[in-house]
């Protein structure tokens, strides 16, 4: 038996925060060697933090990584074990992002990532060149401080393995899992056995699955020891690292790290018998034929043994029932873990939200007491950076700390209802509910006054007074009377944030939350420079249909239970008045569902349809119900308001990224913000098809061959080919 134990974490890294980072990497080395692991792995660019983006391209960025891995080097953490660490390297003219291979104080080998991640989220190739030489190894000479310190002058560069004397261990870097020939195939054939791969892969809603798949996939069929390993928490963006670190040994996960916490280090260890990856491949014909005819790789051989003969004493690793958890459970913990960082990073001494009773501030709100009670639960479990960072927030004095999740929401958390005449009895009671549950310290404010005061300045500089449209107003009028009211409150809510502070003898200032979600924000259901501008929101990212669900978890899981009533409620601005046959509804105000918008979204963003192909495909999702003249005028009636409001999208309010559909503007949906709204060509061509279709539709019902088409009771058009289905059912 050859038995080997490893080492791989989830840390939380601070982009360009080198002493946070290297004081976690050395964290993680100790706890390695302490539990006798032989290999350790950390995640991508884990010296600088993946999110440095354009610090990428300063040269003081690589130089401090470099410094940082001397400082490793030139101490005991690499002894008696090989290390993988992430950072930028510069070689000739091009960097490059790489994992350095280290043992015994020595560079081994540099390993250069091929293919890089530049879709979506990740721009790589804006910082990074992609290693393309894979035939050979080259002779990277090291920087003159670090190869004097350490009397060591050049190093193997580029696409190899590590060949020890009893196993063959080599680097996968993150993207390279999921491409279409992906490193580790013709790696396996080379006799590499264990497969190191750091990551730095974002939180979505419902995305784990995909990439533990992965990794099953790879060892699978070829047999070998996955060690994954990745970022976690927020490190100074948009996204939000969800860590489930692991090891995956022939296709069975045997080690699974946590996907939300709020630890800066977190150990994931296996141990592992190598002679069950040999056997499983030499039992395999297809593989032994195919190794026998391999391309060869390069490799390095270091006379060094990682693994021990058999051994009572180490017991060996067993497969696992994989965690996955529920989208609603995602929802509860992301954003909440993503909060905590952005708290005790920034400086600010609690959160402001302007709670309105509806179901998106209500879902920050529980999602801040998520994050309180995740707080006083690690606390309790002893973690002393968490409980250091909550008394300095919370200010505690003479040895406190934060026990109960609600006493700390009160020093930490501020609520505040700011209603109008507009506002109902019911959505301010449900605010100050919610707030007593949470724990909030929470505030009840009329801004009518104000409201008041800027029309009256409005009519002295005009001569004209505006009026509701249910008071025999204009559109232009009603849409401004609304704006004031939204403006107003998010003037209210930075003074209340810049200014609280002070009133309760505290330093620093108040993060204001947002509460706009993806599908408001994509069809630009929002007020520019309202309420939903804030400093940064937890729920811009997640759709309407998903808050509701995690509403009614929530009311039984974190015990809000006013929550549920939240939910049943019909969303609503309450901006204009309620009158006895008229009651402002935000699907009313839209034209569309939010299901609906969901909808459209999906098809936008993930199957990047345009006009026309989005009513193709919609003509058969809808088929059974709507014509195609009436899908088309769904369909250009979303597009008419998404492109009127794009421009919104310039700037919202930094949000964390949960969602495949966001319209977010900085990085994610890149597209521009001034449209011609009437879509001329696109949308004649969906006239054209929809005649098309109606005369098709003449002549089909006609047909006594009832097998190739489905006319429903209400006329519209089912599925074209018998037994074809939707090819999009599943969006």
């Amino acid at each position: 038996m050859r038995l080997l134990k490893v080492a791989t974490c989830n840390l939380n890294q601070w982009a360009m925060d080198f002493d946070c980072n290297l004081s976690n990497i050395k964290q993680s080395v100790a706890e390695a060697k302490a539990a006798g692991a032989m290999i350790r792995l950390g995640p991508e660019l884990e010296i600088t933090g993946y999110g440095c983006e354009d610090h990428f391209l300063e040269l003081d960025t690589v130089a401090h990584a470099w410094e940082c891995l001397k400082e490793l080097l030139l101490g005991d953490w690499t002894d008696g074990i090989l290390c993988s660490f992430g950072m930028p390297v510069i070689k000739d003219s091009e960097r490059y992002n790489c994992q350095v291979l280290c043992l015994n104080r020595k560079i081994i080998m540099i390993r250069p990532k091929m293919w890089l991640a530049n879709d979506g989220n990740y721009r790589e190739l804006r910082w990074f060149t992609a290693w393309k030489s894979k035939d050979h190894l080259e002779d990277f000479h090291l920087p003159s401080e670090v190869s004097d310190a350490l009397s060591q002058t050049t190093v193997p560069f580029g696409y190899g393995y590590v060949q020890f004397l009893d196993t063959a261990v080599a680097a996968e870097v993150c993207e390279e899992l999921f491409t279409p020939q992906p490193p580790h195939a013709e790696l396996a054939l080379n006799g590499v056995e264990v497969f190191m791969n750091a990551s730095g892969s974002h939180h979505q809603l419902r995305k784990l699955d995909l990439r533990n798949r992965a990794f099953i996939s790879a060892t699978h069929t070829r047999g070998g020891v996955y060690m994954y390993s990745n970022h976690q928490g927020c490190d100074g963006g948009r996204l939000y690292y969800d860590g489930c670190s692991c090891v995956v040994v022939n296709g069975d996960m045997v080690a699974q790290g946590s996907q939300f916490s709020l630890k800066d280090v977190e150990m994931v260890f296996a141990q592992i018998d190598l002679d069950a990856v040999a056997s499983l491949r030499s039992s395999i014909s297809s593989f032994q034929e195919q190794a026998s005819c391999k391309t060869k790789v390069s490799k390095v051989f270091v006379p060094y043994k990682l693994c021990q003969p058999f051994n009572l004493l180490m017991s060996l690793s067993s497969p696992l029932k994989i965690r996955y958890h529920s989208p609603e459970e995602e929802i509860a913990l992301g954003p909440a873990c993503w909060l905590w960082d952005y708290l005790r990073r920034s400086g600010a001494s609690g959160f402001l939200l302007p709670l309105s009773g509806g179901a998106d501030s209500s879902s920050v709100a529980a999602i801040v007491g998520s994050m309180c009670q995740l707080v006083v639960k690690e606390i309790a479990n002893g973690d002393k950076q968490i409980k250091a960072d909550a008394i300095r927030i919370g200010h505690y004095t003479d040895g406190q700390f934060p026990t109960d999740s609600q006493e700390f929401a009160k020093r930490i958390f501020y609520t505040v209802f700011m209603g109008s005449e507009n506002s109902s009895e019911a959505t301010t009671t449900r605010a100050k509910v919610l707030a007593d549950e949470v724990g909030s310290w929470h505030l009840n404010v009329s801004i009518d006054g104000v409201v008041s005061s800027l029309i009256c300045l409005f009519q002295t500089l005009t001569g004209k007074r505006p009026r509701y449209k249910v008071d025999g107003g204009s559109n232009i009028e009603n849409l401004g009377l609304q704006n004031i009211q939204a403006r107003v409150r998010m003037v209210l809510a930075f003074m209340l944030a810049s200014l609280l502070p002070w009133v309760h003898n505290k330093p620093g200032f108040y993060l204001v939350l947002g509460s706009s979600n993806v599908d408001e924000g994509l069809r630009g259901y929002l007020t520019k420079y309202d309420c939903s501008s804030a400093d940064i929101n937890p729920i811009g990212s997640i759709s309407k249909m998903d808050l509701r669900t995690f509403l009614k978890w929530a009311a039984v899981h974190l015990g809000y239970s006013s929550l549920a009533e939240i939910e049943a409620a019909p969303p609503t601005a309450e901006l204009e008045p309620i009158r006895a046959n008229y009651s402002q509804l935000d699907e009313v105000d839209m034209g569309m569902t939010y299901e609906e918008l969901s909808v459209y979204g999906r098809l936008r963003k993930i199957f990047r349809c345009g006009p026309l192909s989005m009513f193709k495909n919609l003509c058969y999702k809808w088929g059974t119900k709507l014509t195609p003249a009436e899908v088309a005028d769904k369909v250009k009636y979303f597009f008419k308001y998404y492109s009127i409001n794009r421009h919104k999208m310039t700037v919202m309010t930094p949000s964390y990224h949960a969602e495949s559909y966001s319209p977010e503007d900085n990085r994610f949906d890149l597209r521009q913000f001034l449209y011609n709204v009437r879509w001329p060509y696109q949308f004649r061509k969906i006239d054209e098809l929809v005649n098309e279709l109606d005369g098709d539709k003449v002549a089909l019902t006609k047909s006594t061959d009832g097998e190739n088409v489905n006319v429903t009771a209400d006329g519209g058009m089912g599925v074209v080919a018998a037994g074809s289905g939707d090819p999009r059912a599943g969006f």
